[in-house]
């Protein structure tokens, strides 16, 4: 299954109501379980994002219905990359001509 690391921000929303920010990613986590996405690991993170998110999903469009509705909520916004496991990427590389 694919991977994808999620860089998630608090918006003004988010962070003010942050106390809830624990109950948002169970929410978060069961949800994305109906659309076969699965949230691995969650990391609180400094600098210029406030969340790391380690997620596998079956396909892009799966990925973005379960972010999509998760942000459609304001408490976030996030920049979404696919992630490739060093196995997949030394075939990638193997691969070259």
């Amino acid at each position: 299954m694919p991977t994808y690391i999620a860089m998630l921000k608090w918006t003004q929303q988010g962070i003010k109501n942050v106390k809830e920010s624990p109950a948002r990613v169970d929410a978060a986590r069961k949800a994305f379980k109906k659309d076969g996405v699965t949230m691995k690991e969650l990391y609180m993170v400094m600098g210029h994002h406030d969340m790391m998110v380690v997620i596998e999903a079956p396909d892009d469009a799966a990925l973005a219905k379960a972010l999509l509705s998760s942000a459609s909520m304001g408490n976030f916004t996030s920049e979404t990359s696919r992630a490739f496991t060093e196995e997949e990427y030394r075939h990638i590389i193997n691969g070259l001509s």
